[in-house]
């Protein structure tokens, strides 16, 4: 089986291929406790309509294993200044890592959710609460970074939520995701992501988030009437 992966190709040896199936992400489910522990192999699991229920393997994590990690974080500076923050989703614990250790060489704050619903849930939990105490969410969090294929939601559709509300105005969207065609790009586009990145380099990552986070932050401190 010959794969896309981070602008790369593989080549996985299989015994054999049972069926192809085509599944929808809201049908796919974060595994159980035993399944998805942060050791595991297994991102998420789903039912065909046969009932036969199925394990859909963490590639990032087969490859990590094969590769290793990306280990850059002493070249990686931090923003000249601080209180940035981000949010990100991501259903796969290496990706996740990764993530953090770029988010941590930026000393931005960060929070994170590990499938699309989930993070929809508590982005949502983050406007009300901005919106009750009456200040804009984009002085609390300047980038929503979603890898693009999760359980229970995509990362399309979540771009998609978050754009169409208007309490996200001012907050970057960034897409960063192993599918790296032009035409998983052209899909960013259309929900209106504000970058798409591909997975995964450390450098290229806090070089894309960088000036959005600088941009967004100035951006919100100018709101009229607030103080930043």
């Amino acid at each position: 089986m010959v794969t896309e992966f981070s602008r790369h190709v593989q080549g996985f040896l299989l015994h054999g291929v049972d069926r192809i199936a085509r599944v929808d992400w809201d049908r796919v489910r974060a595994p159980d406790a035993l399944l998805g522990g942060a050791s595991s192999y297994i991102t998420a699991i789903t039912e065909l309509p046969d009932g036969k229920l199925v394990s859909v393997l963490d590639v990032e994590a087969v490859l990590a294993t094969v590769y290793g990690e990306d280990e850059v974080l002493e070249e990686i500076e931090p923003l000249a200044q601080s209180g940035a923050a981000v949010f990100f989703a991501d259903d796969s614990a290496v990706a996740r890592r990764q993530i953090v250790r770029v988010l941590d060489g930026l000393h931005v704050k960060h929070q994170h959710a590990a499938n699309g619903r989930e993070a929809w849930e508590r982005l949502q939990s983050l406007a009300d609460r901005a919106e009750a105490e009456g200040e804009p969410l984009s002085r609390r969090l300047q980038v929503i970074l979603t890898d693009a294929e999760m359980p229970e939601m995509d990362g399309y559709v979540l771009a998609r939520c978050v754009k169409s509300d208007a309490r996200f105005a001012g907050i970057a969207v960034v897409m960063h995701s192993s599918l790296s065609s032009e035409a998983n790009r052209a899909m960013g586009s259309s929900v209106g992501v504000d970058a798409y990145v591909s997975k995964f380099d450390s450098r290229v990552l806090a070089e894309t988030l960088r000036p959005l986070l600088y941009q967004q932050a100035a951006q919100a401190a100018a709101i009229p009437g607030e103080t930043p």
